[in-house]
């Protein structure tokens, strides 16, 4: 069977792409190995961690909050069982929803492992048995990324689980031990804080989520010690045991002193490793960088062999679904002629926690070791009367501003609704405004997106008005 293209893998790139490439009239088809589409975001990442995130939210405003508000519960209680059913169920909707869209794009779906068996030609081997060859023009290799695993401590999919396990489980854990203080622990430890679980965080850099601007780690930190979490800053885990129940983990702390934390659960989220294995790459002459993992691309995202593409966490860049479903449609307009772009330096990277943590551009750090002159506007939430009314007064927004063009370089928030919130800095810099620009757009009142304006205001010769 002869396509324009063949997509490898579902994930939001792959579908995307795929979705793209049918609307620009070119035949379609894609290649899923499991049952279900949508890859690790709309089966066990994204959507299903969103879900628990939720209603691990609502359970906690109903202990914490709801007496405050004027509402008196009695008696509330975690079913863990039927959130995970409700979890799962906004699965099967979503995933279901990539299945119509393919029957609506008319693009031809297969289920099975692909790999190349020449530039032109995919072996398909079905999950049911058998085998089959597809052949294109042009193969977009979208696989994603699983888990990464450390080598001295393996994961056994029930004590010592992965996020994976960690969006399934059948208990609230009593002590549950987190191993990475990165945005998927962060968001999986807070789910389970929130249940009434004790967390405790080792991380073995010097901050949380350590590749965001520093204030946001520092803020988060101090939001979630309030849910009841433990941090253990510069520590590197040595390894873990487990005897029945119960899990050992020992942690070697920054003055070369053992420390052993003992709980029933131990979350491994040290970061996710791509998924290039078994695709065929040595028959069409493409080498891995990046130990042994990354395909190479250029800035087509076209690998070393012509006709052959690849987008998301199998190449070099942050692994966001966004990303990849940006990079999805970048190569779909590719392949049909047209001239498309990314700006790499605008794609947002959140924390789904609460607060919500957000962020765009450049941070400080990255300002300071570029030797940039830059400004900067921050604002509370505490100043915020929305923030006040709906009790969410944690947090901050930053705007860092060039310091003579006052052109926007970089936004970074931590507060309620920062998840949505990011898109309006996205906007405004993919603009190239100023934050003057920002403070002199009117935003409704009360709204969250007024400590925007205000931290604009604030990067603008220090004009806050309300702080």
């Amino acid at each position: 069977m002869q396509y324009d293209v063949i997509v490898i893998g579902s994930g939001p790139g792959g579908y995307v792409a795929a979705i793209r490439c049918a609307q620009l009239g070119l035949k379609t088809a894609i290649i899923e190995k499991y049952t279900t589409f949508g890859g690790t975001c709309l089966n066990v990442g994204c959507i299903p961690s969103k879900a628990l995130l939720d209603s691990s939210e609502h359970y906690h405003n109903a202990t914490h909050t709801f007496t405050e508000h004027g509402i008196d519960v009695k008696e509330v209680k975690v079913n863990i069982k039927q959130m995970i059913k409700r979890k799962n169920e906004v699965v099967d909707q979503t995933t279901g929803g990539i299945t119509f869209l393919m029957k609506k794009n008319k693009i031809d779906t297969f289920e099975g492992l692909g790999s190349f068996k020449d530039k032109n030609t995919i072996k398909i081997a079905s999950t049911k048995g058998g085998e089959q060859e597809i052949t294109a023009k042009n193969i977009i290799i979208a696989t994603g990324s699983k888990p990464t695993e450390l080598p001295f401590l393996k994961t056994d999919g029930k004590r010592i689980i992965t996020s994976t396990e960690a969006l399934n489980l059948t208990e609230v854990p009593k002590h549950l031990i987190l191993i990475g203080g990165g945005v998927i622990g962060l968001e999986l430890g807070s789910v389970y804080a929130r249940l009434g679980a004790e967390v405790t965080v080792v991380e073995f850099m010097d901050a949380i989520i350590p590749t965001m601007d520093k204030t946001l780690g520092k803020e988060l930190q101090k939001s979630l010690t309030k849910l009841g979490m433990k941090f253990l800053l510069s520590h590197k885990v040595t390894g873990a045991t487990v005897k029945g129940k119960k899990v050992t983990v020992t942690v070697d702390s920054p003055k070369g002193e053992k420390v052993v934390l003992e709980g029933d659960y131990c979350l491994v989220a040290v970061g996710r490793t791509a998924y290039s294995e078994g695709l065929g790459l040595e028959n069409i002459g493409i080498t891995l960088e990046e130990r042994g993992k990354k395909i190479p691309v250029n800035e087509h995202l076209e690998t070393s062999v012509k006709g052959i593409y690849a987008i998301g966490d199998v190449i070099k860049g942050a692994m966001l679904a966004h990303k990849a479903e940006e990079e999805g449609t970048f190569v779909a307009e590719t392949i049909a002629g047209q001239k498309p772009h990314i700006n790499y330096n605008l794609i947002p990277g959140v924390v789904y926690t609460w607060p919500e943590v957000a962020s765009v551009g450049y941070t400080e750090e990255q300002l300071k070791e570029k030797g940039s002159k830059y400004k900067t506007g921050t604002f509370p939430f505490k100043a915020s009367g929305r923030a006040r009314a709906s009790m969410d007064t944690d947090g901050l927004v930053k705007v860092l501003a060039d310091a003579e063009t006052d052109e926007i370089l970089g936004v970074h928030m931590i507060g309620p609704r920062c998840a949505d919130m990011i898109a309006e800095a996205v906007v405004a810099m993919e603009f190239r405004a100023s934050a003057e620009d920002i403070g002199r757009i009117s935003h409704a009142h009360p709204t969250f997106t007024e400590a925007f304006k205000e931290a604009a205001l604030a990067a603008t010769d220090n004009r806050a008005i309300h702080i």
